[in-house]
């Protein structure tokens, strides 16, 4: 490997993949041990120690310099990092009470992975950590954190989605032939953030933020300057950058209003249950219209479950024995509806005897519908794993369909899908927050 291409993936791993262990330079200034030591927030029963976010400042501040971003004042990077910080000591204190393990065998293929995708082997990857002055084992613990956190997600959120036939309908009907005159926008947030049953003085103060807010960006002062020193968003030191966004992937609480935005425009705040939302419309992509659609045929699947969760009820190993049982009982004759509707852990196909109606390509886990493609119909799969936990499926029937249309309605459900995704998360993280004890014993600036 060239230093040229070292440099290049050891910077990529830092700022993109978001998976390595914090720098170990010491901030400026003389501290004593003791000042390292202390305690600068309680969460929960953890805590977090002066060292710690020393550690994550400095490399957050590296990152930033690296894409040629100013550094917030320190107290606002501080503000902002403990918050990460925080965030990120619930969300794995939460997975370990949904008793959700990341085993080595799973963290290995995850590190292959990566190796992989950057055309490298894994010996060449813990070289290349090696030679940039980074442990191989502590990116390994990052890894299986970031894939902890990602089946956390897709417990407290993903499973909970539900997108209806009648908001797919809606939708397409507000983009005859799945085009619309706006494809994409480029947008900047800024929050401020209400806590979860906010009294009146909260909801106040909040919306005077956001005012104050809007008043600067209004003045002439920097969009994501200012949203790194004031947002309470998660992507406030991206300086509250969301990215190029799909028009239907556009938080509900502001898509109509950036609907009407014209670039360079800065919204008035907009109320949600997260808080007061700013933002402003950075650029847009438009497009006169869609390439026609040769019709095809597409299989849709009928098919009926039964899923059993790992969490503290059953570890991994007993609810992969549960599921097993259960489709013993089933050849051996005992109804799959009955054992469904008592065993099953979906709520929502459980009532239905475990079923799933017509299962469109696309509208499953990549693991889930690669089991049930195998199937034909009365077949019984092999128990397997999910982020959601341990299922059996039973494919009853299939069908063909127009393609066209089921790959318009199933962009559809997919875009709604990723909205609610990223809306649901805003609110999982929110109420984490809202319902943990957090002390934070920051010093007050000095003046």
């Amino acid at each position: 490997m060239t230093p040229q291409r070292l440099l290049t993936f050891l910077l990529s791993l830092l700022i993109s993949i978001s998976l390595l262990p914090s720098a170990t330079a010491a901030p400026k200034g003389k501290a004593s041990a003791s000042e390292l030591d202390s305690i600068v927030a309680v969460v929960e029963d953890d805590v977090i120690l002066r060292s710690e976010l020393d550690r994550e400042m400095v490399k957050t501040a590296r990152q930033l310099q690296a894409q040629g971003v100013s550094v917030p004042p320190r107290s606002a990077l501080e503000r902002q990092v403990l918050e990460r910080l925080i965030l990120s000591r619930l969300q794995q204190q939460a997975a370990q009470q949904a008793g959700i393990v990341i085993n080595d065998e799973a963290l290995d293929e995850a590190v292959a992975g990566i190796a992989k995708r950057n055309n490298l082997s894994v010996a060449q990857l813990r070289e290349a950590l090696n030679r940039g002055g980074l442990s191989y084992d502590q990116y390994r613990e990052e890894v299986r954190r970031q894939m902890t956190v990602a089946r956390l997600r897709g417990k407290e959120v993903m499973e909970r989605i539900r997108v209806s036939d009648q908001e797919v309908d809606a939708y397409l009907a507000r983009n005859p032939g799945g085009v619309e005159r706006r494809t994409a926008v480029h947008l900047l947030h800024i929050l401020a953030a209400t806590p979860e049953g906010a009294t009146p003085e909260q909801i106040a103060e909040a919306r005077a933020k956001a005012d104050r807010i809007v008043a600067k960006l209004r003045g002439g002062a920097d969009f994501r300057q200012v949203a790194r020193a004031e947002s309470d968003a998660r992507q406030a030191l991206e300086g509250g950058d969301l990215g190029w966004l799909p028009v239907a992937q556009v938080p509900s609480v502001f898509a109509d209003r950036v609907a009407t935005m014209k670039r360079g425009e800065i919204s008035e705040p907009l109320r949600n249950a997260n808080g007061f939302h700013v933002v402003k419309l950075e650029d847009v992509k438009t497009a006169a219209g869609a390439a026609p659609v040769e019709k095809q045929a597409a299989t849709q699947t009928r098919a009926r479950h039964i899923l059993i969760r790992v969490g503290e009820s059953a570890s991994d190993a007993e609810a992969q024995n549960r599921v097993e049982a259960l489709r013993q009982r089933i050849e051996g004759g005992e109804d799959f509806a009955i054992l469904a509707r008592a065993n099953s852990d979906d709520r929502g196909s459980a009532v239905r005897g475990g079923d799933l109606g017509w299962v469109k390509p696309g509208s499953m886990v990549p693991q889930f519908e690669e089991e049930m493609g195998r199937l034909q119909p009365g077949q019984i799969s092999k128990p397997f794993r999910t982020t959601f936990g341990w299922h059996i499926v039973q494919v009853t029937e299939r069908r063909q369909v127009d393609g066209a249309s089921e790959q318009a309605r199933q962009q559809a459900m997919q875009s709604i899908r990723e909205r609610k995704a990223e809306e649901g998360m805003e609110l999982f993280l929110r109420r984490l927050r809202d319902e943990s004890y957090v002390e934070i014993r920051l010093a007050a600036p000095e003046t």
